[in-house]
């Protein structure tokens, strides 16, 4: 065989090869996408752009990536692979009795907040995608609401509903968090304080979850 080509020359074999290095570009690639979607519209990112920032060229990102659309995937997908759990975790890891309640709702609508503000421009364009009929980001979006959504259920059935009042209690919940979240900054121009927003979040949490008394028969 060829010394030249199992020789280390040429960045664009090395950058091929599965290894530490490969998986370094890549993730040098994805936080570039990441920081361009934070400042400019999604369909306005470039592979050039993506490359730029990442101080590598669009030949090297074509070694990852097909696209930009494939790139932001790949972010999405990342982001609620880890997201999901961690929302998931505060609901199931908390204790929801008179006591400790209210602390629990408390930490649940601060934790929604906290996720959205730290990954708004990927969650915004989850949505838009997703409402534009994008099945593959509405997978994503199902998963990244689908793991809290389902700790609700566990909760509301520990505290004594049915199934169908659990999975309604919970998908109820989980979008509304969801969606004050999203439109936090919106909200807080149209007078709503943060601090007024989470406490709001925590009331409708806490009387669904620990204060279950309804005027319905």
């Amino acid at each position: 065989m060829n010394d030249a080509v199992v020789s280390d020359s040429s960045e664009a074999v090395v950058e091929r090869l599965p290894g530490r290095r490969g998986q370094l570009t890549r993730r040098r690639l994805l936080d570039a996408a990441m920081t361009l979607l934070g400042s400019l519209p999604y369909r306005d990112v470039k592979v050039v752009d993506i490359a730029r920032e990442a101080g590598t060229s669009p030949a090297t990102f074509y070694q990852y990536f097909a696209d930009v659309e494939e790139a932001v995937l790949a972010i999405a997908d990342e982001m609620a692979s880890a997201v999901g759990p961690l929302l998931a975790s505060l609901v199931s890891s908390s204790e929801w009795n008179d006591t400790d309640g209210w602390a629990a709702a408390l930490r649940v609508a601060d934790g929604f907040i906290a996720v959205w503000d730290a990954h708004r421009s990927v969650l915004r364009l989850i949505d838009l995608a997703t409402d534009e009929g994008d099945e593959r980001f509405r997978e994503i979006r199902t998963r990244l609401l689908g793991a809290p959504a389902e700790a609700f259920v566990a909760v509301v059935r520990g505290r004594g509903a049915d199934g169908g009042a659990a999975f309604a209690d919970a998908g109820v919940l989980v979008s509304m968090l969801a969606h004050v979240a999203a439109h936090r900054e919106g909200l807080e121009h149209w007078g709503a304080s943060t601090d007024e927003l989470r406490h709001s979040m925590a009331r409708v949490i806490h009387s669904t979850v620990v204060d279950r008394q309804s005027p319905i028969p």
